[in-house]
């Protein structure tokens, strides 16, 4: 195992939970479908307890949650452009195509924090002693949520676009009705949306 890469997507972890906060402050804003803002809020509460568990993790392995690395400044940077995006949109649009570029910026938001706990899981199930108890730990606190908030995210993009192409729209998506936690799930819950029209 490559030590200094595990600390590397560590940090990555913390900066993706600290800008994901950021992130999802500013899709409350721009939600107008009151189901998204609530979902929303939920992910912010849950995202705000992820980056205490980051921060449990570096406590307990004895690493510096200031620790700057070249990984880490630009998770930030991409997190930063995601909340610009949507401002630019907040500024010179729609409130409609305000919460389109929302939905898609939390996808894309999603997906980084989506693979972190994935690799997470992959390197706690590979290292043994108390490196491995910590991390799986972690992994076993947030990777249900981590699930749920990527498919879930995905369907508010697809159906709130397709409202505003408008054609029709299952809302809320057929992810969160079914409660989807897999990507078999998100796929199942796609495809059954004609029949929840």
């Amino acid at each position: 195992m490559n030590d200094q890469q595990v600390d590397e997507l560590l940090y990555q972890a913390l900066e993706t939970e600290l800008g994901g906060v950021k992130v999802y402050q500013t899709v409350i804003r721009c939600a107008v479908n009151k189901d998204f803002r609530e979902e929303m809020k939920t992910y912010l509460d849950e995202t705000k307890d992820h980056v205490d568990i980051v921060k449990g993790i570096f406590s307990e392995l004895d690493m510096d949650t200031e620790r700057e690395t070249p990984g880490r400044m630009v998770v930030r940077h991409k997190g930063e452009g995601l909340v610009a995006a949507m401002e630019m949109a907040l500024a010179g649009g729609t409130a409609a195509a305000a919460q389109l570029v929302a939905a898609e910026c939390v996808v894309e938001a999603e997906t980084k924090d989506h693979a972190n706990w994935e690799l997470i899981g992959r390197v706690a199930s590979e290292l043994k002693g108390e490196r491995a108890r910590v991390l799986q730990e972690a992994y076993e606190q947030v990777e249900e949520q981590e699930d749920h908030h990527l498919y879930h995210t995905m369907g508010w993009a697809r159906e709130l676009w397709l409202e505003s192409l408008g054609m029709k729209a299952v809302l809320p998506p057929p992810e969160e009705v079914k409660e989807v936690k897999t990507a078999i799930g998100a796929a199942r819950a796609e495809q059954a949306r004609e029949d929840m029209l």
